[in-house]
């Protein structure tokens, strides 16, 4: 690599709002902001709108939609086509 080119890769606390989760990773994001982490050391921190914790696709809160049901109720609203 050559150097002096590339963003310095450091650890950084990401912070979930939503779910109250933070969790310490290394990344190149920069923030102003910093936070005490359990360790005792001062992390940059990244607030995010969500994450693993808050999403409805992680927590089992998602919709899942009834396919087979939807065809169903169409065919009962406008008839079976007929094989031709």
């Amino acid at each position: 690599m050559k150097p002096g080119i590339h963003p310095e890769y450091r650890p950084v606390v990401f912070r979930d709002r939503a779910a109250n989760y933070a969790f310490l990773t290394r990344s190149t994001m920069t923030s102003d902001k910093t936070i005490d982490w359990e360790d005792g050391n001062t992390y940059p921190v990244v607030d995010v709108e969500i994450s693993n914790v808050s999403h409805p696709f992680y927590t089992g809160t998602a919709r899942v939609l009834d396919t087979a049901g939807r065809v169903e109720r169409f065919e009962r609203r406008y008839g079976r086509r007929g094989a031709n």
